[in-house]
Parts: C-alpha cells; sequence; structure tokens
C-alpha cells in the first residue's frame, strides 16, 4: 500500500530535511506551509494558516494522509502564549487529519526543553544527565508537555499510533529557519573574516567546558521515518541525538579551521552573538555583493538569539539514546561533519563566501 505522508512544516529545518528522505524512498509526499515558494516540485503543497481552523480543514481535506509530521512551532514573548499558540496550531490540524479516516501513526518533534524548561525556566530545576525518556515532567508550564497531551487524547480518539521525537539543537540545511545554529554560525564567521574581527565563542563557561551533543538534521529524518513506520517504536517518546558527545573548547577552533577564521576561546566573559553583530545588517550587503552571494538578509540565516540561548546555557546538556538503540534504530552520525558538511554547502550554494 502506498504511504502519504502530510508533513507540517516543510520549509523548515526538520520538515524539509524530512520531505527528501520521504520522496527518496518513493513516499508521496504533501507539504503544508504557509508560504510554499520555492519547495521541490514533487510535494504536493498545501498551504493553510494552522491557527485559522477553517483554513487547516479546508486545506487538507481530501489528502487522506496516512502518516502526518508535526515539525513546525510558533515563538512568542512567554511560555504561556507558546502554550496557545503552539497547542492551538497541533489542535487544529489533527481535527482535520482526523476527519479525513485515514491517520495510521502521527509523529510529533518537540525537543530537549522537555527536560530543561522553557526559556524562562532555565535552571531553575537541576537537570539530571544524560537525558532519559522515562524522567518525569518539569512543574513548570511548557508547550511540549501541551502538545503531547493534546497528541495523546487526538490518538485515543482517532486510534493511530504515535510517536514523540525530542532532538538536541539541529544542524543541517534550511534557509530561514529561527533555530539553525549551524547556518549562523557560518554567517556570524564570514561577518568575523570580513572586518578582522576574532571568531570567539560566544557562550557560557559550562557549554565551553561540559560534555554536549546535537542532532543532524538528515538524522531525524531517518529517525522519524524508522519510528512512523516500525510497530516496535509506537506510542513513544524517544530521543535522538547523533549518539557521540563533544566539549566546545575542542570543536570551536576545529569549526574555526573549517570556517577559516581565527578562533578565540572563552575568556571568561559571554559575549552574545546579538550583541557581537548589532550591526550585522549594514555589513552583510557589502559581503553579498562583493563575493557574488544570494541576496538574503541576514535576518533571515542567522538565528543570534537562538544560538545565544544554547551556548550560554549553565547547565549540563546531553543524551541517552539508549531507549531507540534497544528497539532497533542504529543511526549514527559524525557531529564536527554534520557542521562541516552544511558549512560546504552553504558555500557551494553562495549562501556564504
Amino acid at each position: 500500500m502506498s504511504r502519504r505522508a502530510l508533513v507540517v512544516g516543510v520549509t523548515g529545518i526538520s520538515g524539509g530535511n524530512l520531505a527528501q528522505r520521504l520522496l527518496a524512498d518513493g513516499w508521496e509526499v504533501a507539504g503544508l506551509c504557509r508560504r510554499p515558494d520555492g519547495i521541490d516540485e514533487r510535494i504536493t503543497p498545501v498551504t493553510a494558516d494552522l491557527l485559522d481552523p477553517g483554513s487547516v480543514a479546508a486545506a487538507v481535506r481530501g489528502t487522506a494522509p496516512t502518516h502526518v509530521f508535526f515539525t513546525t512551532w510558533q515563538r512568542r514573548a512567554t511560555e504561556a502564549e507558546n502554550i496557545d499558540v503552539n497547542g492551538r496550531m497541533l489542535q487544529n490540524l489533527l481535527d482535520a487529519t482526523g476527519a479525513e479516516k485515514s491517520v495510521e501513526h502521527v509523529a510529533l518533534v518537540t525537543g530537549l526543553k522537555h527536560y530543561l524548561g522553557p526559556f524562562e525556566s532555565y535552571g531553575k530545576a537541576q537537570p539530571d544527565t544524560p537525558f532519559s525518556e522515562d524522567q518525569a515532567r518539569l512543574p513548570y508550564e511548557n508547550f511540549y508537555y501541551v502538545q503531547e497531551d493534546i497528541l495523546f487524547a487526538a490518538a485515543e480518539r482517532d486510534g493511530f499510533a504515535w510517536s514523540v521525537h525530542r532532538p538536541h539543537t539541529l544542524i543541517g540545511w534550511a534557509l530561514g529557519n529561527a533555530m539553525n545554529m549551524g547556518v549562523t554560525l557560518a554567517v556570524y564567521a564570514a561577518i568575523c573574516r570580513e572586518t578582522g574581527r576574532g571568531f570567539h565563542f560566544p557562550g557560557s563557561r559550562e557549554q565551553w567546558e561540559a560534555v554536549t551533543d546535537i542532532t543532524d538534521a538528515n538524522l531525524l529524518a531517518d529517525h522519524l521515518v524508522w519510528a512512523s513506520t516500525t510497530p516496535a517504536a509506537a506510542d513513544r517518546a524517544l530521543n535522538i541525538v547523533n549518539g557521540d558527545v563533544f566539549r566546545w573548547r575542542r570543536l570551536w577552533p576545529r569549526l574555526a579551521a573549517a570556517l577559516e577564521v581565527e578562533p578565540v576561546p572563552f575568556d571568561g566573559t559571554p559575549a552574545p552573538l546579538e550583541e557581537q553583530m548589532a550591526g550585522a545588517g549594514e555589513i552583510w550587503p557589502e559581503i553579498v555583493r562583493r563575493h557574488g552571494l544570494r541576496d538574503l538578509s541576514v535576518d533571515t540565516l542567522a538565528s543570534w538569539w537562538h544560538t545565544d540561548a544554547d551556548l550560554g546555557r549553565t547547565i549540563e546538556t546531553f543524551t541517552d539514546m539508549g531507549h531507540s538503540r534497544r528497539l532497533g534504530f542504529l543511526g549514527v552520525r559524525d557531529s564536527q561533519t554534520s557542521f562541516t558538511d552544511l558549512f560546504a554547502r552553504l558555500r557551494a550554494e553562495r549562501i556564504v563566501p
């Protein structure tokens, strides 16, 4: 029987890389987004505003997906607003797909803020690393928890299997994504090189010294496909990271070498990118002109705030992959290569010099 995927957030880092994996495997793929410009012509575009239940219902009607992958979110100023907006988006989507009577599996992508708490609650609870799926929820508001509960209720109502996927920082190809550290660091390095600045580690001492990990977006895609087609993985929450660990104090000079800039180690004082790159909007157009790059704004490419949030943590963050391994998922990635492969593609695609 043919498998028909509906990828919600198909233009993002998670959804875009997932869609390419599904297409390579012969799936029929529909992609839901607000603006389908530039998506792969093999993807059937589904245009909707997830906050408008009528818009979602009309867009999804007749698509009859067998598998739904929810890979998007919207950021708001407070966690209460995040809960409202992101909860309603998922609820509207599941109500619409439920009416199709075709869905076998729904996969929801969340992340390690399940264990860390939302941005406004970081550090209020000491994390217990490595993070394991059987750890209890933290006693703080968290839109991930609300989304899970919405998913569980819809699964019981409509009779589909589900999976929840918890990646760490995602590294992979995507432009205009709010969470892509890899692209942000490549743009930061290009500005450093062109202006003669050092490539300063912008984060905290704890992140500089501690063990951590990341998630390759292509590995997340593999994990999503595996969990949605493997009966043993049904109805489970699953961590997904590359499977190796590193310390930024070792990785930073290696990334600097790949980006052809002079690394500056942590000097005792955090140097947030939002402060360092305050003038990037004026500098970047000249770099684009000088090197014949694609005319994309620096705000489209770089997400200073999110990289600052990741590298500025004062708590250790790394993840246990044992649960997925015991169920049969054996995928791994080398984290340094996740970065350097992305840097090479960004140059090939004329995004950075």
